[in-house]
């Protein structure tokens, strides 16, 4: 609780654009570091929910393909799906990340947007992931994500969310921003979910370095 309270307070400081985070900080600490930890961890957590080669997978902030590096490869041809606002970010880790003959067999699709463009996708996705996204935004652009992702995915599709959980709810006064943190409750993200259409189960722990607990909704 007096962690949440803290961030709110530090929330409200100026803060530097993504692109002088990103020039600063490089691809890998730009998505939040711990590189290895995460990549693998995400990669584990969604192949034990039952995640296959032949499944459609979206991968929400893909960002520098912290997992999508594991994924890509993982997937069959053109089931990987990754949108992020950063070109950049995505392009370096493309570049950096992931050997060109995977990218070149594999086909993953990429879209640019700041406004969740699903639609622009060439495929509905049987499973999705917003890893460390939620924690960054407030309340209206989660919803967005919500309404917009409701709107192509495949009935009984698995989303998975991670969130920053407080047992309180903590006041929002600052905007949306890759490096403020935002802390909701269980019951609020719940909410989120089920007001577009999406049944959410609880996970929580799941062995996040930096304790962000886990939520699944599916597509009713």
């Amino acid at each position: 609780m007096f962690a949440a309270v803290r961030q709110m307070i530090q929330n409200m400081r100026p803060r530097p654009t993504d692109e002088e985070t990103l020039t600063k900080e490089g691809h890998r600490e730009f998505v939040g570091g711990f590189w290895d930890v995460m990549g693998k961890l995400q990669f584990d957590f969604l192949v034990k929910q039952g995640l296959r080669p032949n499944h459609v997978f979206l991968d929400i902030a893909c960002g520098s393909l912290r997992a999508g590096r594991l994924l890509i490869p993982y997937l069959a041809a053109g089931n990987y799906l990754g949108i992020d606002k950063h070109a950049e970010v995505i392009e370096a880790g493309k570049a950096k990340e992931v050997d060109p003959n995977v990218l070149k067999f594999r086909h993953p699709e990429f879209v640019v947007s700041d406004s969740f463009e699903f639609e622009k996708f060439s495929k509905q996705p049987d499973f999705c992931i917003a890893q460390s996204l939620f924690t960054h935004l407030r309340k209206r652009e989660i919803e967005l994500c919500f309404t917009k992702l409701s709107a192509v995915v495949k009935p009984g599709c698995g989303f998975f969310a991670t969130f920053a959980e407080a047992s309180i709810p903590i006041p929002q006064v600052a905007s949306s921003h890759s490096v403020r943190s935002f802390f909701y409750t269980r019951r609020a993200m719940e909410a989120f979910g089920r007001r577009s259409g999406w049944e959410p189960r609880y996970i929580g722990n799941w062995g996040h370095p930096r304790g962000q607990v886990m939520i699944e909704y599916v597509k009713r």
